[in-house]
């Protein structure tokens, strides 16, 4: 089990990556011209995941100074301004896992994977 912890005066505190993961995914989501998370398949096409396993797109990991890294394989609706997209949920996601955990994140990668036209 992957996790990340920190100490507090009233003992130690684990989170799994996969709930961290989990709850990235849920802001995200929730950010204007993002459609969804991405699984890339063996033929190079991207494929949009449900919500019941959306972290697959997304990857937790621990930097060697304690801080969080996420990256974020998604799906950008058709004819948003990526830098602009980007932008916020970089920003939403920053804000809300750090309030949400209490841990710094040192870094936040976007790997744009795909592109759907929304009716």
């Amino acid at each position: 089990m992957k996790s990340s912890s920190m100490n507090t005066h009233m003992g130690n505190i684990s989170i799994d990556n996969e709930v961290i993961a989990q709850y990235a995914g849920t802001v995200a989501t929730e950010c204007f011209g993002i459609v969804g998370m991405a699984r890339l398949m063996k033929n190079g096409l991207a494929e949009l995941l449900k919500k019941d396993s959306m972290t697959r797109g997304i990857t937790v990991s621990l930097t060697p100074e304690n801080k969080l890294a996420i990256d974020f394989h998604v799906i950008v609706s058709y004819g948003v301004n990526i830098p602009t997209v980007t932008d916020n949920l970089i920003s939403n996601v920053r804000y809300r896992v750090e309030e949400f955990t209490g841990q710094e994140i040192a870094k936040i990668n976007i790997y744009i994977d795909g592109v759907k036209a929304i009716d």
